[in-house]
């Protein structure tokens, strides 16, 4: 069994191995939301079961939230070598001083496990074995005896790595081995392990399990499975993002905006019972998305308490660095908390949809007068 990226990752951290901070995004708004959350520079990495993705454009970098939207979408569009994009994960830029290869697999000839190592890493390591080979270490280890702290040092010093870095290398040689050994892997691999100032960090992952050995590794298949959408995100030609809980409403509140002459810049669907979270996290979606000007909440509180909305709302709207007018139609179970929570926060709201779209639109108009 192969192992995406992501989920290689958090075996390796769970064994000691240090990687770069990262979240799995499954669509363009969810990429921006963690671009958001993360501030500064990101890198956007297609999950596939496959190498080279890499040459392949399937590793892109975005500078803000909105350039994270734009890329992600294009992302998973993509199909690399067969495989269809459906995931990505989105990792804070790292600041590179050097790069390294390090390998485990199965040496087939020899029957023993083999670690392979290089103190030359990255998307030219294929080439470096044909160009250089002396230039990649390669050290058996007898499986019947234990991998011992010291002979990893010494494939670290074999690499030509600086005596400074010879104990900390090998200590993930070691760690590595242990990720191997322990989950019955064919292949355990880091390239590049990078040396950033926060010290080594595998900054990519490369994990396959034997199959026949999974029956003892039960809880590994969950680790690789996917999750489905929070919510639903289209992107319009407008620039007022309408927010609904529910299809129906959304399509409604944007009808009301076309209405008064206003034009959507989103049908972004919440669903029903929508947290004090998930409204947050929407609302930092749109908030992120350049085009936007002013945003519409549609909220008729069934399921969905207007309490909740309201503390969303407000957690939102204080954590984000761009500061957007916002019109709220708020009105359903706990609307009186919902209503209350906003006035002590200062921020307005409406009880008529039709009031309320109205509003926006005059917001916009007037932003651009």
């Amino acid at each position: 069994m192969k192992f995406f990226e992501h989920a290689a990752k958090k075996l390796f951290k769970k064994n000691g191995i240090s990687i770069l901070e990262g979240h799995v995004a499954y669509s363009p708004e969810e990429a921006m939301e963690i671009a958001s959350e993360m501030g500064g520079s990101v890198a956007l990495k297609s999950q596939v079961l496959i190498g080279g993705r890499g040459k392949a454009g399937g590793i892109k970098f975005a500078d803000d939230p909105g350039e994270a939207f734009e890329i992600a979408g294009n992302l998973l569009d993509m199909e690399i070598k067969g495989e269809k994009v459906k995931h990505l994960l989105v990792e804070k830029k790292a600041e590179i001083k050097e790069e390294f290869f390090l390998s485990v697999s199965i040496d087939r000839s020899s029957k023993k496990p083999i670690i392979m190592a290089s103190i030359e890493g990255g998307v030219e390591i294929e080439q470096l074995a044909i160009d250089n080979p002396e230039k990649i270490i390669k050290y058996h280890v007898n499986p019947l005896e234990e991998f011992l702290p010291y002979e990893a040092r010494e494939i670290a010093r074999k690499m030509g790595v600086s005596s400074d870095l010879i104990s900390s290398v090998g200590s993930i040689i070691w760690k590595l081995y242990n990720v191997f050994d322990k989950y019955d892997a064919q292949v355990a691999e880091i390239n590049p392990l990078i040396l950033t100032n926060d010290g080594l960090i595998a900054a990519d992952a490369k994990l396959e399990i034997e199959n026949d050995s999974l029956f003892r590794h039960t809880e590994l298949a969950e680790a690789n499975s996917f999750k489905p959408k929070e919510f639903a995100f289209v992107k319009l030609e407008g620039d007022i993002a309408v927010i609904g809980n529910g299809a129906g409403l959304t399509l409604t509140g944007m009808d009301m905006i076309k209405l008064n002459g206003g034009n959507p810049a989103t049908f972004l669907d919440i669903g029903g019972g929508a947290s004090e979270n998930t409204i947050k996290k929407a609302l930092n979606l749109v908030l992120n998305y350049s085009p936007v000007k002013v945003v519409f909440l549609n909220v008729l509180g069934g399921i969905t308490r207007a309490d909740d909305v309201a503390k969303g709302v407000i957690k939102a709207l204080d954590s984000s660095k761009r500061k957007i007018n916002i019109v709220i139609r708020l009105t359903g179970t706990n609307e009186e908390e919902g209503q209350k929570i906003l006035e002590e926060a200062g921020i307005p709201f409406e009880i008529s949809m039709e009031k309320a779209a109205k509003k926006a639109v005059e917001i916009r108009n007037s932003l651009v007068e």
